[in-house]
């Protein structure tokens, strides 16, 4: 069995009054959080961070970490468990037109709408659990 880590994050911005996370498309329909393994040194936290400006151009400022996910794939006939952190961050500042060549677009989506549109499960709850901690108390 292979382990491998990677971690990710939620950006989210107000605009028009409410919430929007940015997202990438990986290939044709495929939606997907930003994500990425982490370069020797780095924190979990830093990755997200580093991966998030470079799929996204977009500067962010860390607010927690959500939670891991966690599946199985195989690769060359090995069994893979790979762990995702999530981290949720701030937009700051950038434009998503900035980003890099490993996805084929980045794009601002209502961040209610996102437990919907993301492709992968895993990632569909972490807009979930963002979206939980951010909604006004009632």
């Amino acid at each position: 069995m292979i382990r491998e880590f990677s971690a990710g994050g939620v950006v989210v911005r107000r605009m028009r009054g409410r919430p929007f996370i940015a997202v990438v498309r990986v290939r044709d329909d495929v939606l997907a959080l930003p994500k990425g393994h982490p370069e020797p040194g780095e924190s979990s936290a830093e990755a997200a961070q580093r991966e998030v400006r470079e799929e996204t151009g977009l500067e962010t400022s860390l607010v927690e970490k959500l939670d891991d996910i966690r599946y199985w794939y195989a690769r060359d006939g090995d069994r893979v468990m790979k762990i995702v952190s999530f981290f949720l961050f701030r937009y700051r500042a950038g434009r998503i037109a900035d980003h890099d060549h490993e996805v084929e677009e980045a794009l601002w989506i209502p961040l209610e709408e996102a437990p919907a549109r993301l492709a992968y499960r895993g990632e569909r709850d972490m807009a979930a659990i963002a979206l939980s901690r951010l909604a006004p108390p009632r």
